[in-house]
C-alpha cells in the first residue's frame, strides 16, 4: 500500500511529506529581530504548549542552556520569576490561552520578555508592547515547525551568552547534513528499501511506546507527539534510566495480551550505563513485552542524532497515518476542543 503513490498523494492532501522533507531548511532560517542587551539574567523560562513547547525540550540535550531553565506548560508560572528572568513566550497560533495567561503573569513580575509566534493575539501584543518578536512562517502545523522554533531559540540565547558560541553555526551546518540523510525515506522508495515505511508497517494497529536515553529524549518525545497528531495513534514515551525504576515492572504482568509496539532509540552517545540498560532490560523482559524495534540514529554529534531521529520519526508517523487511511495534517478534535472551551 505504501508504494502506491496515487494513494499517498490522495490521502496526504496537504503534502505533509513534502513539508517534513524540507524541514532542514528551517534550521537555516534567518530571524532579523534585534534583541536588547539584557543583563543580569539568572534563569530562563519558556512558556508554550504542544508543538510550540516541543523544540524547547531539545535545549535540555543541545546546546544546553548555561542557566537554570524550565519549560512551563500551564496557565501559571513559577513563583521565582522576577526581573532577572528571561521569559520566552512561544505560541505558533498566537492564541494559546495557557501561554497568554502565563505571559500576563510574567509581565506582572517584571520579567524580560521575548516572543516567538506566527501571529495572532500574542504577536499583536508583542508589537504593542515593543517586545522582541521572532516571527515563525505560517501555513504549516506547529509540530512541523519544530526546527524553526529551534533556530529561533538559538537566535535568542546565543547573543545573550546563555548557550555556547558557535551554536548557530553548528545548527546551520547540521541542516546541510540532514538534507543528505532523507533519501531512503522518500515516498518513491519502495517499502522493501525504505526504513521509514518498514517501521510504519510494524506499528500499524498497535499502541506505540517510545523509549530513549536522556540525550535522545527530545527526539523520542517528538516521535510520540507526531504519532498522536499525524497518525491519530495513541503513543507514550519514557526514558532510561528512570523507566527501570517503575515502568520496567509494569511489563511483567497485566495486561496479559499486550497489543503494543516498543520502539527504542538507542544512541551510542548516551552514558555507557544507559546503553547497557537497553541491553539488560531487553533480556530481562524477553517474552513479557514485544521485542523492541530499534532505531540507531546516524550522526557523530548529539545535535545530528537528534535531528536525524526527529526527521526520521516524522516520516514514520506520516506513513502510519496513511496506513490508517488519514490525512496527517488536520487536528480537527483540537479545534473542536477550543470551540467547546470558548462556550
Amino acid at each position: 500500500m505504501l508504494d502506491d503513490l496515487k494513494m499517498i498523494h490522495d490521502r496526504d492532501a496537504d503534502d505533509a511529506l513534502g513539508v517534513v522533507d524540507k524541514q532542514w531548511k528551517q534550521l537555516q532560517h534567518q530571524f532579523d529581530t534585534q534583541l536588547p542587551e539584557y543583563e543580569g539574567i539568572q534563569n530562563v523560562i519558556l512558556a508554550g504548549m504542544g508543538g510550540s513547547a516541543l523544540p524547547a525540550v531539545f535545549l535540555k540535550s543541545w546546546p544546553s542552556i548555561l542557566a537554570p531553565f524550565e519549560i512551563v506548560r500551564d496557565y501559571n508560572i513559577p513563583e521565582y520569576v522576577d526581573s532577572n528572568t528571561l521569559f520566552i513566550s512561544s505560541s505558533h497560533s498566537g492564541n494559546t490561552e495557557e501561554t497568554l495567561s502565563a505571559l500576563a503573569e510574567a509581565e506582572s513580575k517584571g520579567a524580560k520578555i521575548v516572543v516567538i509566534s506566527a501571529g495572532g493575539k500574542l504577536a499583536e501584543h508583542a508589537r504593542a508592547k515593543n517586545y522582541p518578536l521572532l516571527t515563525i512562517p505560517g501555513g504549516i502545523q506547529p509540530r512541523m515547525c519544530s526546527f524553526y522554533f529551534l533556530a529561533a531559540l538559538v537566535r535568542i540565547l546565543q547573543p545573550l551568552g546563555l548557550i555556547a558560541d558557535g551554536s548557530a553555526k553548528e545548527l546551520h551546518e547540521a541542516g546541510e547534513w540532514l538534507n543528505q540523510q532523507t533519501t531512503n525515506w522518500q515516498p518513491e522508495i519502495p517499502a522493501k528499501d525504505n526504513p521509514a515505511k518498514k517501521l510504519a508497517l510494524e506499528l500499524i494497529g498497535k499502541s506505540v511506546v517510545v523509549y530513549s536515553g536522556p540525550k535522545l529524549f527530545p527526539a523520542a518525545n517528538k516521535f510520540k507527539i507526531c504519532l498522536n497528531e499525524n497518525a491519530k495513534n495513541i503513543a507514550w514515551v519514557n526514558q532510561y534510566p528512570e523507566l527501570n525504576h517503575n515502568e520496567f515492572i509494569g511489563w511483567t504482568s497485566h495486561p496479559i495480551q499486550k497489543p503494543y509496539a516498543v520502539v527504542e532509540i538507542r544512541s551510542n552517545l548516551e552514558h555507557e550505563r544507559v546503553q547497557k540498560r537497553f541491553v539488560v532490560t531487553e533480556r530481562l523482559l524477553s517474552g513479557k513485552r514485544p521485542a523492541p524495534l530499534v532505531i540507531e540514529p546516524e550522526g557523530d554529534t548529539v545535535l545530528k542524532q537528534l535531528l536525524w531521529a526527529s526527521n526520521y520519526s516524522d516520516f514514520v508517523s506520516l506513513y502510519v497515518a496513511l496506513l490508517n487511511g488519514l490525512n496527517p495534517t488536520p487536528v480537527v478534535l483540537v479545534e473542536k476542543l477550543k470551540e467547546q472551551l470558548d462556550k
